[in-house]
């Protein structure tokens, strides 16, 4: 894979493992996909076709636009994440405008027999640590409906702080509250100078892969 370095990169941290999704993987995580995963409402849904097999079938789309779609400027990258060898979830780190903006988005999820284990918090600190101490992110951003506690609680418990409310539209056609939250490059170091408060992330085949994130 000399052409497509990124198929080497891998994340650790804790019991989790993380490398880039791989089309052999597609099948297995599309059957694990939870329920309550949260698609894009905005997304075109297919008449005649359940909310399952809708959800499946817009999981594949997204793993395949973020391939033909990479540049170095605007990327998404699916990690899947490995617990006691066993895939359990996807996290996703992705930028708009990355060179000149420096901000990074993170979307995930997991399969509800592993949650409430800090795989959360492990996953999404894996990928913030490859965006800002080896990519020279500035800040990442978040966002999740006022319901979803698991994710609102991840963001604040790794130290993100609140960033505004916005509106948005849920399935079935409701608006619902958007809470939208932000973490800046200095307070994810001046968290790393308490002893113990972060785990240790490794990253491993990035050098191959910075031209991919427009650095050298």
């Amino acid at each position: 894979m000399s052409d497509w370095p990124l198929a080497e990169l891998r994340l650790t941290c804790r019991e989790v493992s993380l490398r880039p999704v791989r089309e052999v993987d597609l099948p297995t995580l599309a059957a694990i996909l939870p329920a309550d995963f949260e698609q894009d409402p905005r997304l075109e849904l297919f008449p005649g076709l359940s909310a399952e097999a809708n959800q499946r079938r817009l999981f594949y789309q997204g793993y395949w636009k973020s391939l033909g779609t990479w540049s170095p400027s605007a990327w998404v990258l699916h990690f899947a994440v490995t617990y006691r060898n066993e895939l359990v979830g996807v996290q996703t780190l992705e930028a708009e405008n990355f060179p000149v903006l420096r901000t990074v988005d993170s979307a995930s999820w997991l399969v509800p027999g592993v949650r409430g284990r800090g795989l959360g918090v492990a996953m999404r600190t894996a990928v913030l640590s490859l965006a800002f101490d080896h990519l020279g992110a500035v800040a990442a951003v978040s966002s999740a409906v006022a319901g979803n506690a698991a994710s609102l609680g991840v963001s604040r418990r790794i130290g993100y702080a609140e960033n505004g409310v916005g509106l948005i539209v849920v399935p079935g056609g409701e608006v619902g509250e958007l809470r939208n939250l932000r973490l800046t490059v200095d307070a994810w170091r001046a968290a790393a100078a308490h002893p113990g408060a972060r785990p240790e992330v490794t990253v491993d085949g990035l050098t191959p892969c910075l031209p991919w994130f427009g650095l050298r």
